[in-house]
Protein backbone atom coordinates (compact mmCIF):
# COMPACT_ATOMS: atom_id res chain seq x y z
CA UNK A 1 0.00 0.00 0.00
CA UNK A 2 1.28 3.88 -0.49
CA UNK A 3 1.69 5.99 2.02
CA UNK A 4 0.59 9.56 1.39
CA UNK A 5 3.91 11.96 2.81
CA UNK A 6 3.02 15.71 3.27
CA UNK A 7 5.80 18.29 2.44
CA UNK A 8 6.15 22.05 4.22
CA UNK A 9 9.23 23.30 1.33
CA UNK A 10 10.38 26.95 1.47
CA UNK A 11 12.69 28.20 -1.29
CA UNK A 12 13.99 30.90 -3.11
CA UNK A 13 12.96 31.19 -6.56
CA UNK A 14 14.76 33.59 -8.02
CA UNK A 15 16.89 31.48 -10.31
CA UNK A 16 14.02 28.62 -11.03
CA UNK A 17 11.00 28.71 -13.53
CA UNK A 18 8.21 28.41 -10.92
CA UNK A 19 6.93 25.63 -9.41
CA UNK A 20 5.30 23.66 -11.99
CA UNK A 21 7.25 21.13 -13.99
CA UNK A 22 8.45 22.01 -17.44
CA UNK A 23 10.51 20.38 -20.10
CA UNK A 24 13.88 21.88 -19.19
CA UNK A 25 13.41 20.93 -15.21
CA UNK A 26 14.20 23.66 -13.64
CA UNK A 27 11.35 23.84 -11.28
CA UNK A 28 10.73 23.30 -7.71
CA UNK A 29 8.18 20.99 -8.66
CA UNK A 30 11.33 18.80 -10.80
CA UNK A 31 13.91 19.26 -8.30
CA UNK A 32 11.84 17.55 -5.69
CA UNK A 33 10.48 14.50 -8.26
CA UNK A 34 14.15 13.96 -8.72
CA UNK A 35 15.36 14.44 -5.31
CA UNK A 36 12.53 11.60 -4.57
CA UNK A 37 13.90 9.43 -7.08
CA UNK A 38 17.13 9.17 -5.63
CA UNK A 39 16.32 9.03 -1.85
CA UNK A 40 13.37 6.23 -2.48
CA UNK A 41 14.41 4.56 -5.98
CA UNK A 42 11.12 5.62 -7.38
CA UNK A 43 9.21 7.76 -10.05
CA UNK A 44 6.73 9.74 -8.33
CA UNK A 45 4.57 12.98 -8.49
CA UNK A 46 4.46 16.24 -6.46
CA UNK A 47 1.09 17.58 -6.01
CA UNK A 48 1.71 21.35 -4.73
CA UNK A 49 -1.06 23.81 -2.80
CA UNK A 50 -0.49 25.91 -5.87
CA UNK A 51 2.13 26.95 -8.66
CA UNK A 52 4.40 29.75 -7.58
CA UNK A 53 5.14 31.82 -10.82
CA UNK A 54 9.11 32.10 -11.83
CA UNK A 55 11.28 34.45 -9.95
CA UNK A 56 8.42 33.72 -6.61
CA UNK A 57 9.32 32.29 -3.36
CA UNK A 58 8.49 30.99 -0.77
CA UNK A 59 8.44 30.48 3.44
CA UNK A 60 6.27 27.41 3.54
CA UNK A 61 4.67 25.82 0.88
CA UNK A 62 2.76 22.51 1.11
CA UNK A 63 3.04 19.35 -1.40
CA UNK A 64 1.91 15.94 -0.84
CA UNK A 65 3.49 13.11 -2.20
CA UNK A 66 2.14 8.74 -2.56
CA UNK A 67 5.28 6.53 -1.88
CA UNK A 68 4.90 2.85 -2.52
CA UNK A 69 8.56 1.63 -2.00
CA UNK A 70 10.71 1.03 0.79
CA UNK A 71 11.67 4.90 3.27
CA UNK A 72 12.79 6.58 5.62
CA UNK A 73 11.34 6.97 8.33
CA UNK A 74 9.49 10.32 8.43
CA UNK A 75 11.71 12.10 10.87
CA UNK A 76 14.92 11.36 8.03
CA UNK A 77 12.30 12.60 5.31
CA UNK A 78 13.87 16.27 5.27
CA UNK A 79 17.58 15.64 5.61
CA UNK A 80 17.43 12.43 2.90
CA UNK A 81 15.66 14.69 0.14
CA UNK A 82 17.78 17.83 0.94
CA UNK A 83 20.73 16.16 0.72
CA UNK A 84 19.72 15.87 -3.05
CA UNK A 85 18.07 19.18 -3.75
CA UNK A 86 20.07 23.04 -4.52
CA UNK A 87 20.47 24.71 -1.14
CA UNK A 88 17.64 27.33 -2.55
CA UNK A 89 15.04 24.60 -1.72
CA UNK A 90 15.06 23.54 1.35
CA UNK A 91 12.10 20.40 2.89
CA UNK A 92 11.43 22.27 6.48
CA UNK A 93 9.32 18.93 7.97
CA UNK A 94 7.74 16.04 6.67
CA UNK A 95 4.72 14.34 8.08
CA UNK A 96 2.44 11.17 6.82
CA UNK A 97 -1.06 11.91 6.36
CA UNK A 98 -4.33 10.65 5.23
CA UNK A 99 -5.19 9.89 1.90
CA UNK A 100 -8.05 12.04 1.49
CA UNK A 101 -5.60 15.34 2.46
CA UNK A 102 -4.62 16.93 -0.79
CA UNK A 103 -2.26 19.47 -0.72
CA UNK A 104 -4.25 21.67 -3.37
CA UNK A 105 -7.85 20.57 -2.73
CA UNK A 106 -7.77 20.66 1.19
CA UNK A 107 -6.60 23.97 1.21
CA UNK A 108 -9.07 26.76 3.21
CA UNK A 109 -6.86 29.53 2.42
CA UNK A 110 -3.17 30.95 1.15
CA UNK A 111 -1.48 33.62 2.63
CA UNK A 112 0.89 36.02 0.32
CA UNK A 113 3.17 38.67 1.35
CA UNK A 114 4.71 41.52 -1.04
CA UNK A 115 7.85 43.81 0.09
CA UNK A 116 9.20 46.88 -1.49
CA UNK A 117 12.00 48.73 -0.75
CA UNK A 118 11.60 52.69 -0.66
CA UNK A 119 14.69 53.80 0.06
CA UNK A 120 16.65 55.70 -2.81
CA UNK A 121 19.14 52.43 -2.99
CA UNK A 122 18.38 49.18 -2.82
CA UNK A 123 20.44 47.25 -0.58
CA UNK A 124 22.37 43.98 -2.26
CA UNK A 125 20.74 41.34 0.34
CA UNK A 126 17.17 42.68 -0.93
CA UNK A 127 17.77 42.19 -4.65
CA UNK A 128 15.64 39.83 -6.08
CA UNK A 129 13.54 40.21 -2.79
CA UNK A 130 11.93 43.05 -3.03
CA UNK A 131 10.45 45.05 -5.61
CA UNK A 132 12.56 48.95 -5.54
CA UNK A 133 10.14 52.12 -5.44
CA UNK A 134 12.30 54.64 -4.49
CA UNK A 135 9.98 57.02 -2.70
CA UNK A 136 8.66 59.01 -1.33
CA UNK A 137 5.71 56.70 -1.12
CA UNK A 138 2.45 57.99 1.00
CA UNK A 139 1.53 55.37 3.41
CA UNK A 140 -1.71 56.63 4.34
CA UNK A 141 -3.06 56.25 0.48
CA UNK A 142 -1.51 52.91 0.49
CA UNK A 143 -3.16 51.10 3.08
CA UNK A 144 -6.69 53.14 1.94
CA UNK A 145 -6.15 51.31 -1.62
CA UNK A 146 -5.30 48.28 -0.45
CA UNK A 147 -8.48 47.66 1.93
CA UNK A 148 -10.57 48.16 -0.93
CA UNK A 149 -9.65 44.58 -2.19
CA UNK A 150 -10.87 42.94 1.20
CA UNK A 151 -14.29 40.89 1.05
CA UNK A 152 -15.67 38.85 -1.96
CA UNK A 153 -15.28 40.17 -5.41
CA UNK A 154 -14.91 38.98 -9.15
CA UNK A 155 -11.07 39.43 -9.35
CA UNK A 156 -11.47 38.95 -13.21
CA UNK A 157 -9.61 42.81 -13.52
CA UNK A 158 -6.53 41.52 -11.34
CA UNK A 159 -6.05 38.36 -13.00
CA UNK A 160 -3.29 37.24 -16.25
CA UNK A 161 -3.64 34.50 -18.88
CA UNK A 162 -0.84 31.76 -17.82
CA UNK A 163 1.89 33.07 -20.76
CA UNK A 164 0.49 36.59 -21.05
CA UNK A 165 2.50 39.21 -19.48
CA UNK A 166 0.22 42.43 -18.18
CA UNK A 167 2.25 45.56 -18.69
CA UNK A 168 1.08 49.16 -18.62
CA UNK A 169 0.09 48.80 -22.06
CA UNK A 170 -2.50 45.78 -21.57
CA UNK A 171 -6.33 46.15 -21.23
CA UNK A 172 -7.16 42.54 -21.79
CA UNK A 173 -8.89 40.88 -18.66
CA UNK A 174 -7.32 37.40 -18.81
CA UNK A 175 -8.63 34.45 -15.95
CA UNK A 176 -6.54 31.72 -14.89
CA UNK A 177 -9.64 30.00 -14.03
CA UNK A 178 -13.33 29.82 -15.09
CA UNK A 179 -14.40 31.04 -11.62
CA UNK A 180 -12.65 34.59 -10.64
CA UNK A 181 -14.79 34.79 -7.40
CA UNK A 182 -12.22 34.96 -4.61
CA UNK A 183 -12.71 36.05 -1.04
CA UNK A 184 -9.77 38.48 0.45
CA UNK A 185 -9.92 37.93 4.12
CA UNK A 186 -7.51 40.38 5.39
CA UNK A 187 -5.11 42.70 3.81
CA UNK A 188 -2.41 43.99 6.63
CA UNK A 189 0.68 46.80 5.71
CA UNK A 190 3.69 47.06 7.75
CA UNK A 191 6.03 49.81 7.70
CA UNK A 192 9.57 48.91 9.00
CA UNK A 193 12.06 52.14 8.05
CA UNK A 194 12.54 51.60 3.96
CA UNK A 195 10.62 48.60 4.01
CA UNK A 196 6.56 48.31 3.47
CA UNK A 197 5.44 44.92 3.39
CA UNK A 198 1.58 43.57 2.18
CA UNK A 199 -0.03 40.49 3.40
CA UNK A 200 -3.17 39.42 1.32
CA UNK A 201 -5.13 36.14 3.19
CA UNK A 202 -7.73 34.68 0.87
CA UNK A 203 -9.34 31.33 -0.24
CA UNK A 204 -7.68 31.35 -3.43
CA UNK A 205 -5.31 33.33 -6.08
CA UNK A 206 -5.72 33.90 -9.53
CA UNK A 207 -2.46 33.99 -11.63
CA UNK A 208 -0.61 36.88 -10.80
CA UNK A 209 -3.77 38.57 -8.76
CA UNK A 210 -1.31 39.25 -5.88
CA UNK A 211 1.44 41.24 -8.32
CA UNK A 212 -1.62 43.22 -10.19
CA UNK A 213 -3.47 44.20 -6.80
CA UNK A 214 0.31 45.21 -5.84
CA UNK A 215 0.96 47.45 -9.22
CA UNK A 216 -2.75 49.19 -8.56
CA UNK A 217 -2.19 49.59 -4.71
CA UNK A 218 1.16 51.32 -5.67
CA UNK A 219 -0.36 53.57 -8.21
CA UNK A 220 -2.86 54.70 -5.78
CA UNK A 221 0.09 55.60 -3.38
CA UNK A 222 2.41 57.08 -6.02
CA UNK A 223 -0.84 59.85 -6.80
CA UNK A 224 -1.15 58.20 -10.53
CA UNK A 225 -4.65 56.76 -9.86
CA UNK A 226 -7.62 57.14 -7.34
CA UNK A 227 -8.37 54.18 -4.31
CA UNK A 228 -11.74 54.31 -6.51
CA UNK A 229 -10.44 53.09 -9.86
CA UNK A 230 -9.89 49.85 -7.60
CA UNK A 231 -13.27 50.16 -6.46
CA UNK A 232 -15.01 50.41 -10.05
CA UNK A 233 -12.83 47.71 -11.52
CA UNK A 234 -13.46 45.26 -8.52
CA UNK A 235 -17.53 46.48 -9.48
CA UNK A 236 -16.77 45.98 -13.39
CA UNK A 237 -14.03 43.25 -13.77
CA UNK A 238 -14.28 43.28 -17.53
CA UNK A 239 -14.33 46.67 -17.98
CA UNK A 240 -11.10 47.91 -20.16
CA UNK A 241 -8.27 49.59 -17.89
CA UNK A 242 -4.61 49.97 -18.27
CA UNK A 243 -2.75 47.82 -15.70
CA UNK A 244 0.86 47.30 -14.05
CA UNK A 245 2.08 43.96 -12.47
CA UNK A 246 4.51 44.57 -9.58
CA UNK A 247 8.02 42.43 -10.40
CA UNK A 248 7.62 38.44 -9.14
CA UNK A 249 11.04 38.60 -7.04
CA UNK A 250 8.86 40.99 -4.32
CA UNK A 251 6.13 37.82 -3.62
CA UNK A 252 6.45 35.45 -1.24
CA UNK A 253 3.93 32.46 -0.35
CA UNK A 254 3.97 32.75 3.42
CA UNK A 255 1.65 29.43 4.65
CA UNK A 256 -1.23 27.60 3.84
CA UNK A 257 -4.21 26.43 6.00
CA UNK A 258 -6.08 23.75 6.14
Amino acid sequence: MSERLKLIVAYDGASFAGWQSQRHGNTIQDHLERAFARVSGERVRVHGAGRTDASVHALAQCAHVDLNSARPTVERWPAALNASLPPTIRVLRCSFVSEKFHARYSAKSKKYRYRIWTGPVLPPHELNRAWHVPGPIDFEPLRVAARKFIGTHDFAGFAANRGKSPSRRDSSRGRSDTNTIRTIRSVGLRRKGALVEIDFEADGFLYKMVRLMVGAIVDVALGKNEPEEISKQLRSPHHASVRFAAPAAGLFLVRVRY
